[in-house]
């Protein structure tokens, strides 16, 4: 008997699709997937048997998953060629090094067990933005699909070309001795090795690789992770921790006092020892990044650009690929680096690979390096409650008010406001470069409000109190999820 569809229509996001696998989308759901794919990649190369890259994470179901997707691939007329078990960054590097047409990757990254998902790409080291995922959508539930006869064969042994090629290029002086977390995730046979192969004496955190994810999550973002990361440092006397996700496209990174380092001070570290060599280059960074950059000494003497532009990896990859930048970084800790740097996509091990050049240019501890930044004083990301089909109006609104605030000089904590930006929701800054930052989320039913200032806590306390005040005169706004 034929298995019935399932495919919940939520499950395709801003960049990427992501369901509970049997619950939310089975495997014809998958396939279905999978032929609504190959129909996209056909339109938009005009090819009838376009060649594409698969790989999968190592959860107990994406094997399986994968065998479903390819299944649709190949009914649409598309030439597969399965990489196996992979990371993100490694099916993107994938595409440069075969040459491919389009690349997909199963993965549920950091989500919990029971999570699957589908990252895909077409052109060359970008991923699915807003548009093509709608387009994808659209082709899915609909069953547009193009029918063909395509063909399936296995790349063997891809993995050793990906770290050779990550190894090769980025041999290290110095010993630095890193602490390598994985969270018992796919990047656990990745990553110890590469960082061993550029010099590193590297000590194992959780890298077996276990499905069942005993410990926690392989998320950077994660207090637990970060935490058991902080411990084996000081237990170890490390120069510096890394702690990667589950599909290797991101990670966090802990000093060697066992501190934890925002993602965006760390792209400015990288930014200003990128900038003497590379002079006149530009940096994009997401609008809820440190207003460091734009007034930083060193990316100003070099005459660097800083390019503020909208959250989310998809966007700053994209942004990094038409303005020709040289790196772009992201708070959240997805780091891109174009040529000669890298191929322009996300890749977590690359990033921690730039930290150790960091290190091994200077005759620093990690500790001392992050000490020469100016002080900031920032909140965490704080998302107070707002209805997803409300959300966007209310960020309309508020940026009329803020723009009319700025036109009257109407002071807050006694400055004026000197600039605003609109890429995405509004950011507006005063003089002595504090800021504050309120957009829609893209993935939940909430604002995101964000603000620092360099002069002091109290001004940073008293812009978001302002902030506060405007949300709560929308009479839309509930409950903040952390607030200061």
């Amino acid at each position: 008997m034929n298995q019935s569809l399932k495919i919940d229509p939520y499950g395709f996001r801003e960049y990427d699709a992501r369901w509970v696998y049997e619950k939310d989308i089975n495997a014809n759901g998958i396939t279905n997937l999978g032929k609504g794919f190959g129909t996209q990649i056909i339109e938009h190369t005009k090819l009838d048997n376009p060649r594409v890259i698969v790989g999968h994470d190592y959860r107990s179901y994406s094997e399986e998953i994968k065998i479903s997707f390819i299944k649709g691939l190949i009914s649409t007329g598309c030439n597969v060629e399965d990489i196996g078990l992979s990371l993100s960054p490694m099916v993107y590097f994938a595409q440069f090094n075969l040459n491919s047409d389009a690349v997909a990757m199963v993965t549920a990254s950091h989500n919990e067990n029971g999570w699957t998902g589908v990252k895909m790409g077409i052109k060359k080291g970008l991923t699915h933005a807003p548009g093509e995922m709608k387009e994808l959508k659209d082709i899915t539930l609909n069953k547009n699909f193009i029918i063909g006869e395509g063909s399936k064969k296995e790349i063997e042994n891809f993995q050793q070309v990906y770290k050779n090629d990550l190894i090769s290029k980025n041999k290290i002086k110095k010993k630095i001795k890193a602490v390598v977390a994985c969270g018992n995730g796919t990047a656990g046979i990745f990553a110890p090795e590469i960082l061993k192969g550029i010099g590193c004496e590297v000590i194992e955190l959780d890298c077996n690789l276990d499905w069942t994810f005993p410990k926690y999550n392989p998320n950077p973002e994660d207090l637990k992770m970060l935490h058991a990361i902080a411990k084996c440092v000081k237990e170890n006397n490390a120069d510096i921790g890394f702690g990667f996700d589950g599909d290797g496209d991101r990670v966090g990174v802990i000093d060697n006092e066992g501190n934890e380092i925002f993602s965006d001070k760390i792209g400015l570290l990288i930014a200003r020892d990128l900038s003497t060599k590379h002079k006149k280059s530009k940096f994009i960074v997401d609008v809820k990044s440190t207003g460091l950059y734009s007034k930083d000494k060193i990316l100003l003497k070099n005459n660097c650009e800083t390019i503020y532009w909208k959250t989310g990896h998809s966007h700053i990859k994209r942004k990094v690929n038409t303005e020709k930048a040289l790196a772009g970084f992201e708070k959240s800790g997805h780091f891109f680096f174009n040529q000669p740097l890298g191929y322009g996509y996300d890749d977590g091990i690359n990033s921690a690979i730039h930290v150790c050049h960091l290190l091994d240019n200077q005759s620093k501890m990690m500790s001392e390096i992050i000490n020469e930044l100016p002080n900031t004083y920032q909140t965490p990301t704080m998302a107070p409650f707002c209805k997803d089909e409300e959300k966007y109006y209310v960020v309309e609104e508020l940026v009329k008010q803020v723009e009319q605030i700025k036109k009257d000089k109407i002071k807050i904590d006694d400055q004026i406001i000197t600039e605003v930006l609109t890429v995405n929701g509004i950011r507006f800054s005063f003089k002595d470069g504090s800021w504050g930052l309120i957009r829609a989320s893209s993935n939940k039913p909430s604002l995101v409000v964000v603000t620092e200032s360099p002069t002091s806590d109290d001004r940073k306390i008293k812009i978001f109190n302002f902030i506060d005040g405007l949300l709560k005169k929308t009479g839309k706004v509930g409950k903040y999820d952390q607030k200061i």
